[in-house]
């Protein structure tokens, strides 16, 4: 998922090597509009959201339905479209709490700035030396770290993820140095730091900047139109999109008509002919991948 970046002349991430690489900014996703106003900015509603029943607007948040069956890919994005197959479900068990999630999760628009690590360590994916990463979540969220952590662990780990590369490997870990953060917080709290690397997200999407994987609350609990009944791929999307720029991957856009739409494509803002599609690579080890997009 992309932001807009403040500063337009900014470089992009490059590619990264074993070891910890300082200063990394690459955008996540963003579908919206901001628009400079007095004393602030107007942010215009995904249309996913506009869809679905209010949230909270103080800082205490309140309860939100989300959808109830999220183990099914895809949504229809126009009255009478049929939803696609299922594509964004990796294989295996995954359904801890995280991924079917409550029927309603409070959703506040902005946290304490602070987190909780995951506990416990997971095992090396991945072929080298491995990047080391935590995975947060903000205080005050009624979200489990560890159910946050067991879905980014599966999601890397799919042999469809970034370690079909040959080369990428992680591993979590939840004390000493680490290479990259994946942190689960507020709205405000993921526009606050991503504002540090000149990103606006406008309170909707995710990023990646610096060492930090920065994900949106709502995008977590609401996922977007494509992907209304399948909010556990989409989970995954956001995972392999902003761990994708961490690693150095570019925007893409949709290399054909029913073809599956690349991880690196900014699917929120339309998926332009393609079907839905979570991972990078397919099951054959061929990189899911289509023209540069800025």
């Amino acid at each position: 998922m992309t932001a807009h970046k403040r500063n337009p002349g900014g470089g992009r991430r490059r590619k990264r090597s074993a070891g910890r690489v300082p200063g990394r900014l690459t955008g996540g996703l963003v579908a919206l509009a901001v628009f400079a106003a007095v004393g602030g900015a107007v942010v215009a509603w995904l249309p996913s959201d506009a869809q679905r029943p209010p949230t909270a607007t103080a800082p205490s948040g309140s309860s939100v339905t989300a959808p109830s069956d999220s183990s099914v890919t895809g949504s229809p994005t126009q009255s009478g479209t049929p939803a696609p197959p299922r594509t964004g479900e990796p294989p295996g068990p995954d359904r801890s709490s995280a991924a079917a999630g409550p029927s309603s999760t409070p959703l506040p628009d902005s946290g304490p700035g602070t987190f909780v690590t995951a506990s416990g360590e997971g095992r090396k994916v991945g072929r080298g030396t491995p990047l080391r990463y935590r995975v947060e979540v903000e205080k005050g969220l009624t979200i489990s770290p560890a159910d946050v952590a067991a879905q980014v662990e599966r999601t890397l780990a799919d042999p469809r993820g970034w370690t079909a590369d040959g080369h990428s490997a992680f591993q979590r870990v939840s004390s000493g140095p680490t290479d990259f953060r994946v942190r689960l917080a507020t709205p405000g709290t993921v526009d606050a730091i991503c504002a540090e690397g000149g990103l606006d997200t406008g309170g909707k999407v995710n990023c990646s900047v610096h060492d930090d994987v920065m994900v949106n609350l709502r995008r977590w609990v609401l996922a977007t139109e494509f992907y209304a009944e399948d909010v556990v791929g989409y989970r995954s999307l956001i995972i392999n999109h902003e761990v994708g720029h961490f690693l150095g991957h570019g925007h893409v856009t949709c290399p054909g008509e029913g073809r599956p739409a690349p991880a690196m494509m900014q699917q929120i803002k339309g998926l332009h002919g393609c079907v839905p599609n979570v991972w990078p690579y397919d099951r054959d080890g061929r990189l899911i991948t289509g023209p540069a997009a800025p």
